[in-house]
């Protein structure tokens, strides 16, 4: 089946699925998350393939949503902007669901920088492999933005409370050693060496009890404190109400006249 913005791939027992916008740094689009939606539903209807892979194309494994295909308004947010960012977001919500349920397991590969809604895209796969010279930021505050689709408490989950709060508060960016150390990275690799090593990884599950894999992922999933569901609901929330301050509209602003934005708590 042939994609507009991502490559699928079967290497082996393994489906890779690569986000292909490398010169919008693999941001996800509407047609990326249409994609990607349908690439995960070949994946799991195939036999042949017993684990997934998500990686991305050049520099980037994913800078996050791409604000221009999803708002008009380059300068403020009206009510119709509003109800079109909510409604692709609902449309990225159904598409991490589709990772976390999928009854096989789900690798995230990093190849490069890995952003806001990167970051709520990886912590919703079952392994992350990462490059030497990856790196991690959530990047929402940044902007006055918040993250949407259980981020947040996706990251507290995988580093604890506190590095989660430093990553959200500051927005700075990690290095995949800082994220291994912190929990939120199995395997750091030299670059040249992430593909063999997920490769090899593949391969191991492959050997396992698909149905047993399955399970094991359910069951994890489901004795998590806090259900994703409600995470994504709080998140959700939360965020449609940021966005009418005047602080998201000056992010916005900010963010597409490439400055940094001037804030007053409003």
């Amino acid at each position: 089946m042939p994609y507009r913005t991502i490559l699928y791939e079967k290497r082996g027992p393994g489906a890779w699925i690569t986000l292909n916008r490398p010169e919008e740094r693999n941001a996800i689009s509407p047609e990326l998350i249409r994609d990607l939606s349908e690439a995960l539903d070949q994946a799991g209807a195939d036999p042949e393939v017993r684990a997934v892979v998500l990686t991305g194309a050049g520099p980037a494994f994913c800078a996050g949503a791409d604000l221009k295909s999803t708002i008009r308004s380059q300068n403020a947010l009206d009510e119709t902007d509003t109800e079109s960012l909510m409604d692709y977001l609902r449309q990225f919500e159904r598409v991490l669901r589709t990772i976390r349920t999928l009854p096989k397991p789900v690798i995230a590969a990093i190849n490069g920088v890995t952003c806001a809604g990167g970051i709520e895209t990886i912590v919703c796969c079952d392994m992350i492999v990462a490059a030497e010279s990856a790196t991690f930021s959530d990047a929402h505050a940044r902007h006055g933005f918040l993250p949407g689709l259980g981020g947040g408490l996706g990251l507290a989950r995988a580093v604890g409370p506190f590095k989660a709060k430093e990553m959200l508060f500051t927005a700075d960016f990690f290095t995949a050693r800082d994220m291994a150390a912190a929990g939120l990275v199995n395997h750091v690799l030299p670059d040249d060496e992430l593909a063999g090593f997920v490769d090899e990884l593949v391969r191991k599950m492959a050997e396992r009890s698909p149905v047993g894999l399955a399970r094991m992922k359910q069951l994890i999933n489901d004795g998590l404190d806090v259900p994703w569901d409600v995470a994504v609901r709080y998140e959700m929330l939360t965020l449609e109400a940021q966005t009418r301050t005047q602080d998201f509209q000056e992010g916005l602003k900010a963010f597409n006249e490439k400055r940094r934005p001037r804030f007053t708590g409003k």
